[in-house]
């Protein structure tokens, strides 16, 4: 279990969330998936709604500003002290600045960011809202890597963009697959170098307690789940929720 009260560091992925076309059915299936409860936002702020573990948020979802959006993904936020210098060295690096950076209330600064191989994520400097309360347990975000056909360039923004450090994976040496680090060394995630994608994006990974049984609640609620599988770190299954968006869940193996 990991609860948090504070800020995560810079470079940390500590929010992600979701644009998808029916508020109604997402809530739906993804409490159904992970027993997640919700807080409605108003209007006024898009009907933001944060998706709450113990009370606690996790993650957000909303309806899509886009009306004519047929492609959905959770866009991942990475915590910076600097969201203006961060989308600076975005931009310096080769990316470009999407949106931001701008303020939400108190909540924090933001900026929405590409990096150049066309991946898109954000950046979160953090004031009322710290990001993620749960995290590395069970219906909580567990990891984010993004998925590439051209790894090198994503080494070097994320580099440039973060200051992280270069490790390859040795429980894989056949993979084209690099963690990324902190300057303190804790890994945050990685990029996998794969030449068949057709299109550069950050993964969300989801703890669960058994991957089989969350395929099952996603076919059930209305998505759909490749069949799960055994790897090095644990089980995991492909899911797609019912607006196309696809993720994974994964149980941690414990021995």
């Amino acid at each position: 279990m990991s609860e948090l009260t504070t800020t995560q560091p810079a470079g940390t992925p500590t929010w992600i969330d979701l644009g998808i076309p029916d508020l109604d059915r997402a809530m739906t299936f993804y409490g159904a998936l992970f027993g997640w409860e919700f807080d409605v936002g108003p209007a006024e702020f898009g009907h933001y709604t944060q998706c709450l573990l113990r009370g606690r948020p996790v993650a957000a979802i909303r309806p899509n500003p886009d009306p004519d959006a047929t492609d959905f993904w959770w866009n991942v936020y990475f915590a910076t002290d600097d969201c203006d210098a961060a989308a600076a060295r975005a931009r310096d690096a080769g990316g470009s600045i999407i949106t931001g950076p701008m303020d939400v209330l108190d909540q924090g600064r933001t900026a929405i960011i590409k990096d150049t191989t066309g991946a898109q994520c954000g950046l979160w400097q953090a004031g009322a809202h710290i990001g993620c309360e749960i995290v590395n347990e069970p219906n909580a975000l567990l990891r984010n890597d993004l998925v590439t056909a051209e790894s090198g360039p994503a080494r070097d923004f994320y580099v440039a963009v973060f200051g992280y450090t270069l490790d390859a994976n040795p429980d894989m040496p056949e993979l084209d697959f690099t963690f990324l680090r902190r300057p303190d060394g804790h890994e945050i995630g990685g990029i996998a170098g794969d030449p068949k994608a057709t299109k550069s994006r950050w993964g969300t990974l989801f703890q669960v307690d058994d991957a089989d049984a969350a395929a099952r609640r996603a076919v059930d609620a209305g998505g759909t789940s490749a069949e799960p599988y055994d790897m090095i770190y644990g089980r995991v299954a492909h899911i797609t929720d019912p607006f196309g968006t696809e993720f994974d869940v994964g149980a941690v193996m414990t021995s």
